[in-house]
C-alpha cells in the first residue's frame, strides 16, 4: 500500500492517521467532527486542533475502514480493542470487522471494510466499487445454528487466499446489517468474489468464473 495515501497531522492533543486507500467515504468523519475533517476544501483538510481528544477517538471508532486512527497524546486512554470480534455483512456491500485484525499476518487494526463484490481495486479491501458494478446482496442472509463461544475475543486472522475467499481463523461472531446474529465460529471462509450463491459464505463459484485477486495487499 503506498505511503501516499498515507497522511498524518498531529495537533497538541492528538495525532491523527488518515490512509486514503481504505476510505470507504462512510462520512462520519465529517458529519460528526466538520471542523476537524473539512470537506470540499483545497490544502489541508484536517485539523486535530478543533476537538478534543476524546472527540476525536470517538469518530476514530465510528470509521468503519479504520482509515481515520487516532493517536492520543494527552495521556488518555488509547482506542480499546473490542470485547467481542464482529463481521457485519452491509447490504449490497463490503464486510466490516471489528476486532483485533490480521491479515495475511500483519495486525492492521481493529476496524476494516472488506470487499466482497470481487471488483474492488484494492483487495482485500472495498473502495466502493460495489456502487458501479451493480452489486446486489443481501444483509439480511439466513442465521445458522451455532453455540456462544468461550472465548469471544482476540486475534480474528483474515487469509485472502490468493483468486479465492477470505479464510478467518479465530472468534467472531457474524452479523446481519442491522446487527443479528448469523453465526458464531472460530473458522470459516467467505466469498469475496461476488459469485457465491451461499453469501457470505463461499461456494466455490470463485473458481468457476475465474476470479483473480491477490493474496495480499498490492
Amino acid at each position: 500500500m503506498s505511503d501516499s495515501a498515507i497522511e498524518e497531522v498531529a495537533g497538541r492533543w492528538a495525532t491523527i492517521r488518515f490512509d486514503g486507500r481504505r476510505c470507504i467515504h462512510a462520512r462520519r468523519c465529517v458529519i460528526l467532527q466538520p471542523g476537524v475533517f473539512k470537506a470540499n476544501v483545497a490544502g489541508d483538510w484536517i485539523d486535530p486542533d478543533a476537538a478534543s481528544a476524546e472527540a476525536l477517538m470517538f469518530v476514530a471508532l465510528n470509521c468503519p475502514s479504520g482509515a481515520i486512527q487516532v493517536t492520543r497524546r494527552d495521556g488518555g486512554a488509547p482506542e480499546p480493542l473490542p470485547l467481542v470480534n464482529t463481521i457485519t455483512v452491509r447490504e449490497n456491500g463490503p464486510l466490516a470487522a471489528h476486532a483485533q485484525i490480521e491479515i495475511g499476518g500483519e495486525a492492521i487494526g481493529t476496524r476494516a471494510t472488506l470487499c466482497r463484490c470481487g471488483a474492488s481495486a484494492n483487495k482485500p479491501y472495498c473502495d466502493g466499487s460495489h456502487v458501479g458494478a451493480g452489486f446486489l446482496a443481501s444483509g439480511e442472509p439466513a442465521a445458522k445454528p451455532s453455540e456462544p463461544l468461550a472465548a469471544r475475543d482476540g486475534a480474528l486472522k483474515i487469509a485472502p487466499y490468493p483468486n479465492g475467499p477470505l479464510g478467518l481463523s479465530g472468534a467472531v461472531e457474524i452479523l446481519s446489517g442491522t446487527g443479528r446474529t448469523i453465526d458464531r465460529t472460530r473458522a470459516t471462509a467467505l466469498c469475496r468474489c461476488g459469485g457465491s450463491k451461499n453469501k457470505p459464505y463461499c461456494d466455490g463459484t470463485h473458481k468457476a468464473i475465474g476470479f483473480v485477486a491477490p493474496a495480499k495487499p498490492s
